[in-house]
């Protein structure tokens, strides 16, 4: 049985944990936030303000030259593992892999079609194929919607499966409040000049670690609606010149509305302006919206690196998994697979079948 110290309790983290805690290693975490529930304060893990969405396809519109590839490839590898993964929590999180639907509107088309051509994969619908996928979008089609499916893309819910990875993380010590100052092979530095010596450290503490590797944060902002009845099924991305608005829905009343990116730092509240952006956006495509209920306003900023690339290392002693930008949910499963496959400790598709409980 190996010790395992993991600085970081975010997405990546909770998947490493889980997986080892699971193949009867000794493992513990150390991470800033009080506790390992949702905050949304603007300061806790990114993952917990993402909307969940799998596309490896739609992300390879601004992946640049030569990343494309591998971002549909790791994708398409976390989207084969989170099925195991729902599979073995005995609450798992609502995942659905129905495909995603990109979306314009009429006088947006010749702009979409840029976007397109930098998307393998993606198939036009017309506006019947368009209605039976998505009869809620049915106003919008009336009014010359554009659609093209994306397949076996999907949707995962955050906050349910950061909660179930957390809590059926059997025996794991978790060190809530705790910075982990430094991780270096076989030890985690902590706040208070405390240690945690152990067979392998893991470092994956996003913006966290950026005294060991170039991270930048980049904002995020979403809008949380409530809209019992809305119909939607699949996630929506609405391509547009300005921005890339996405719609998920969370369950049959909950929509999550927002931008893929913004270059900033900045972690304070949602301004006026993007907030009547993305729910304007929104409302477009699809306009029972106009009687939802705002439930959340929320941002948080995701740890990049400068090519928009996870930072991955592997040496005796020691891991790193940061930088995972815009795509935590997307590549987290794949990446973490990789790199503890490399280490020779138990991967996330390896501890299914006998789980130490």
């Amino acid at each position: 049985m190996a010790r395992i110290g993991i600085a970081g309790a975010g997405l990546a983290g909770r998947l490493a944990a889980w997986a080892l805690a699971r193949a009867g290693h000794h493992v513990e975490v150390v991470d800033p936030a009080a506790g390992p529930e949702p905050v949304f304060d603007g300061q806790g893990a990114a993952a917990f303000s993402a909307a969940g969405m799998l596309s490896p396809l739609a992300e390879q519109d601004g992946a640049g030259p030569g990343k494309a590839a591998l971002i549909a490839a790791w994708g398409w590898r976390s989207i084969a593992l989170w099925p195991c993964i729902a599979a073995a929590l005995r609450r798992p999180p609502r995942l659905s892999l129905e495909g995603s639907l990109l979306l314009a509107h009429g006088p947006d088309r010749a702009s979409a079609q840029r976007a397109l051509a930098r998307i393998d994969g993606a198939e036009a619908l017309d506006q019947v194929a368009l209605r039976g996928l998505e009869p809620a979008l049915a106003a919008a089609t009336a009014r010359g919607l554009h659609a093209w499916l994306l397949p076996g893309e999907g949707l995962i819910s955050p906050v349910d499966a950061l909660m179930a990875l957390h809590d059926e993380a059997p025996g794991v010590r978790w060190h809530w409040g705790r910075h982990a100052t430094r991780v270096a092979p076989g030890q985690l530095t902590l706040d208070d000049d405390g240690r945690i010596d152990c067979d392998w450290a893991i470092d994956m503490r996003g913006l966290g670690a950026r005294e060991a590797i170039t991270l930048r944060g980049v904002r995020g902002e979403t809008v949380w609606l409530d809209l019992p009845g809305h119909g939607l099924r699949r996630p929506l991305r609405l391509l547009h010149p300005r921005h890339r608005v996405y719609l998920v829905p969370r369950d049959e009343r909950q929509i999550v509305v927002g931008a893929s990116e913004i270059e900033s730092e900045d972690r304070s509240p949602v301004s006026l302006q993007s907030a009547v952006e993305l729910m304007a956006a929104a409302h477009s495509v699809l306009p029972a919206l106009g009687e939802a209920r705002i439930l959340r306003l929320d941002r948080n900023l995701r740890p990049a690196t400068l090519d928009h690339l996870p930072h991955c290392h592997c040496e005796p002693g020691l891991i790193r998994l940061n930088g995972l930008y815009r795509h935590g949910w997307l590549l987290a499963p794949a990446r973490v697979d990789a790199l503890l496959r490399e280490a020779g400790l138990p991967s996330l598709d390896s501890t299914h079948a006998n789980p130490t409980r």
